[in-house]
C-alpha cells in the first residue's frame, strides 16, 4: 500500500476545483470507474446505513439522453462519465442487513442488533428523517467521490442544475430514491480557475452566537 504524506493529502483538498470543460476523447474502463466507487462507498453514514445509490452514465447515448435534463451543460457529454448521487429515502430497510453482518462476524450481539434496528425504524417514523438523512449522508458520498477522483488525477464537477422530476421519469428511478446531484468525472481540457472563499473569521463562530 502506498503511503501519502499529510502535505499530499491536503493538496488534494486544495487543488480540487469544479471543472466544466473536459477532454471528450478520454475514456475510462468500467473497472476504473468501479475502483473510484468502491472507495466512495467507504464514506461515513449515520448508523452505517449507506444512504446512497450511484446511477452511472458511461455510455455516449445515455449521456446524450441526460444532456437536456441537465439543461444542455456540455460537461455531461464531454466528461468520461457522470454519476447521479441518489439519496435512499428508505435506508432504514438496510439496518437488518448491516447489523446482521456484524452479528455474523461476532462484532455485535443479537440483542444489540435488535435494539439498534428497532431504534432506527422508530426514528424513520419522523417524516423529516428519511429525506434529511438521505440528503445529508448521500452528500458525504458525493464529496468522497470528488476527492477520490482528484487523488487519482481526475477532475469533477458537482451539479445541482438539472430537472430532478424529469430525471426520475426518463431513467425510471424508483420512489425509494431521490436524485440530489450529478457529478461529472474526467480529464480537464483546461485548468479550472480557483474560486474565492470567505475569510475563515467570517464563517467561524466559537462556542455560541
Amino acid at each position: 500500500m502506498t503511503m501519502i504524506t499529510t502535505t499530499e493529502l491536503i493538496s488534494v483538498f486544495e487543488e480540487r476545483h469544479s471543472v466544466r470543460s473536459y477532454d471528450p476523447t478520454h475514456k475510462m474502463s468500467r473497472d476504473e470507474i468501479k475502483e473510484l466507487l468502491e472507495i466512495t462507498q467507504k464514506a461515513p453514514s449515520a448508523w452505517n446505513l449507506q444512504h446512497w445509490r450511484f446511477l452511472v452514465f458511461d455510455d455516449a447515448s445515455a449521456k446524450e439522453k441526460l444532456l437536456p435534463i441537465a439543461y444542455g451543460q456540455q460537461q455531461i457529454v464531454q466528461s468520461s462519465f457522470v454519476v447521479a448521487i441518489l439519496a435512499d429515502l428508505e435506508a432504514n430497510k438496510n439496518a437488518e442487513k448491516v447489523y446482521g453482518a456484524a452479528v455474523d462476524k461476532g462484532t455485535m450481539s443479537p440483542e444489540i442488533k435488535d435494539r439498534l434496528v428497532s431504534q432506527i425504524h422508530a426514528a424513520y417514523q419522523n417524516p423529516h428523517v428519511p429525506r434529511d438523512q438521505g440528503i445529508l449522508n448521500a452528500s458525504l458520498a458525493g464529496m468522497q467521490l470528488m476527492l477520490t477522483a482528484k487523488a487519482k488525477g481526475y477532475d469533477t464537477c458537482p451539479m445541482s442544475g438539472f430537472d430532478a422530476q424529469q430525471f426520475i421519469e426518463v431513467f425510471k428511478v424508483p420512489e425509494r430514491f431521490l436524485p440530489i446531484m450529478l457529478i461529472t468525472v474526467g480529464k480537464a481540457a483546461k485548468p479550472a480557475h480557483e474560486s474565492s472563499r470567505f475569510p475563515i473569521d467570517e464563517v467561524t463562530i466559537w462556542n455560541s452566537f
